[in-house]
């Protein structure tokens, strides 16, 4: 199956050199029996995290295009696709990876430290994610541009307005709501720029956010998270007793499982708080395991394989074979949770991981996107999780395929 518009072609062209063949004049034929030349092979002795990571700077010899977007924007997305090439960076000291990385960076932040489009008084939590990669950027160079857009974005948390409980909002516009995307999108930022500059004086504060949104999403059948909380009770979607939304969301499960294993990374051992993150990662873990199908993967909406319509999902499996080989690397989670991360990947391969004539590989089944509330309205029921639209190559999959792969050494 083809999936090479023109652009990708002009954009292939422009990043041969990412690229490695045997010979420049070597030829083989692609799936529409045309001559390609080697030298724009991606090859299949790579890891499976690379064979992507090279398929996307293909593609999209920028970062900000992997959105399809037609200017640069600073995103969530963006940002969890380039956290997978830190990574990649780290693990295979590839300079193009970090290129990749800095590039975005310096076309998104001016000479001055302002964040193009960024704007602080709408109070989105998902604005933070992309900072993260900022952090290594200012460690290297020193730039002062970096240091005055992670202060930007550390002062947006400052003042982000909180439930009376004390937890961030998901956004200004969704008003006393906690959603389990925001942990991901704020907490691992949060800790690693109070870490670094502020001496570790609000882990309690992180700590926080997670227990809160534990406390308020948990089903004590299941042990599953539902999607959100609304603490005014007030959103058609709330349950008027509870504040939680009606639905379990695998993907909304991955960004909280994803956030717990990264936001650990800076939580010292004697931290009085440490402890109960690992237990949460612990019990989300093992009631997800109960719902991995038997090919490895779990459905788009978590308990209900058998309901017309639902179907096996790329972004919260990949996720959650993230969280678990890490959890396990890390000595969070027992060491059977690698075996059922091995599962979940292979899954991936033999399902929904497409690879053209020219090594390039694509991920399929990822849902674009879901929310709750906003206009049309999202009313978090089943027909809505399944009627989002299922999409290739989004980067709420590529981001945590690589991540996923990189982690299993896949």
């Amino acid at each position: 199956m083809s999936y090479k518009p023109l652009y990708y072609l002009i954009s292939s062209v422009l990043v041969t050199t990412f690229f490695i063949g045997c010979k420049p004049d070597t030829k083989l034929k692609n799936t529409e029996n045309t001559e390609i030349s080697e030298s724009l092979v991606i090859s299949d002795t790579l890891p499976w995290s690379e064979r992507l990571a090279e398929s996307i700077i293909k593609r999209h010899p920028e970062a900000w295009q992997t959105e399809g977007s037609v200017r640069p924007e600073w995103n969530y997305k963006i940002g969890l696709l380039l956290t997978s090439f830190e990574g990649l960076y780290e693990s295979s000291g590839k300079k193009q990876y970090k290129d990749y990385i800095k590039t975005f960076a310096d076309t998104l932040i001016n000479e001055s430290g302002v964040i193009k489009g960024y704007e602080r008084e709408k109070f989105n939590i998902d604005m933070i994610n992309a900072g993260k990669i900022l952090f290594n950027l200012y460690e290297e160079s020193k730039d002062s541009k970096y240091i005055v857009a992670l202060d930007t974005l550390r002062s947006q948390l400052k003042t982000h307005p909180r439930t009376s409980s004390n937890g961030f909002w998901h956004k200004k516009i969704y008003p006393n709501q906690m959603w389990l995307d925001g942990l991901y999108m704020g907490a691992p930022f949060y800790a690693q720029y109070n870490t670094l500059f502020e001496n570790g004086d609000k882990l309690d504060d992180i700590a926080h956010q997670f227990e809160l949104i534990w406390e308020h999403t948990i089903d004590s059948e299941t042990g599953l998270l539902y999607h959100a909380w609304d603490e005014s009770k007030q959103m058609d979607w709330a349950d008027k007793t509870t504040g939680k939304s009606p639905n379990f969301w695998s993907r909304s499960m991955g960004w909280y499982a994803m956030a717990l294993v990264d936001v650990l990374d800076y939580f010292p051992q004697d931290h009085p708080k440490r402890a109960l993150l690992i237990s949460y990662l612990n019990q989300l873990s093992e009631a997800l395991v109960k719902f991995q199908d038997e090919s490895g993967l779990w459905y788009q909406v978590t308990d209900m394989p058998e309901r017309k319509g639902n179907y096996l999902e790329a972004s919260g499996t990949c996720m959650f074979i993230y969280a678990f080989a890490k959890g396990v690397k890390k000595g969070y989670l027992p060491a059977i949770f690698r075996t059922y991360a091995d599962r979940g990947f292979k899954g991936m391969i033999d399902n929904l991981v497409e690879v053209e004539k020219d090594g390039e590989v694509h991920i399929t089944n990822i849902c674009k996107s879901a929310g709750l509330g906003g206009n049309p309205y999202r009313d978090g029921s089943f027909e809505y999780y399944i009627s989002e639209p299922i999409v290739t190559d989004n980067l709420h999959g590529t981001g945590p395929f690589i991540l996923a792969a990189n982690e299993l050494q896949q």
